[in-house]
């Protein structure tokens, strides 16, 4: 099986799942999309550990992938800048032990979703909007700042697992001020927070997955160690996972 994580879809339909398996030669495999906008990723892994966890299926590739560039309207300097494009993977495989991915808190509100949004191409006009990302920083800010913390507690709490059990804290990359604020209503020091969002933006569903691979490649993951990633975004919607790395080096 398939998930794709996206907000910018090549098309409404076929499903960006579709392709990649056509792509990469899995084109009998079951594939469909998921969109969560920045949450879209843990969503997504949630997605594939209940396939396994059901039997429906042995090993789910999970993608998180964005081309927001497409999505922005370049006049607006104060939310154009904080975007970037750009692609993550996992393979996940059923390992016949309690190690892996221990434990998800999924949740939205919407509520809030008018803070960030974008409006549909076909429905836009209609409501003399753009098709653009339509964001209201200072209301997001508040809201990530909080539920990043909550919902980490709460995650850990259901796996069993406390702060000081988390080797690596791996957020999702949007804003390195709300990262740091986490890390330190959590009481994760520093050196124990994976960031990189200096380098590539926000790239939204693809950004855990692709810290998750720098942090792998530079040394920051070894087999054993317990990874908290949070995600949070448009919807307004969050979600978190904590897992134990069993990839040997």
């Amino acid at each position: 099986m398939i998930v794709a994580a996206t907000a910018s879809p090549d098309y409404y339909f076929p499903a960006t799942a579709s392709l990649i398996g056509s792509d990469i030669g899995a084109g009998k495999a079951a594939g469909y999309d998921l969109s969560a906008a920045c949450t879209g990723f843990i969503y997504a892994l949630a997605q594939g550990y209940a396939q396994i966890a059901s039997g429906m299926a042995d090993t789910v590739l999970v993608v998180g992938a964005e081309v927001f560039s497409r999505l922005l309207d370049w006049s607006d300097r104060s939310t154009c800048i904080l975007f970037g494009d750009g692609a993550g993977a996992v393979v996940l495989g059923r390992n016949g032990t309690t190690t892996g991915l221990l434990g998800f808190d999924l949740g939205s509100d919407g509520e809030g979703a008018g803070l960030l949004s974008v409006p549909a191409a076909g429905n836009a006009p209609s409501k003399g909007e753009a098709p653009y990302v339509q964001m209201n920083g200072p209301e997001v800010y508040k809201f990530a700042t909080h539920v990043v913390v909550e919902s980490a507690l709460r995650c850990l709490d259901a796996a069993g697992l406390t702060v000081e059990d988390v080797d690596l804290f791996l957020p999702h990359q949007a804003n390195q001020r709300i990262i740091d604020h986490a890390a330190r209503r959590l009481g994760i020091p520093e050196d124990r927070v994976f960031g990189n969002v200096a380098q590539y933006g926000n790239t939204s569903a693809a950004s855990i997955p692709l810290a998750l691979d720098e942090a792998y490649r530079g040394g920051d993951v070894n087999a054993g160690d317990t990874i908290l990633m949070v995600g949070f975004g448009g919807g307004l919607a969050w979600g978190s996972c904590v897992m134990e790395w069993t990839k040997e080096r």
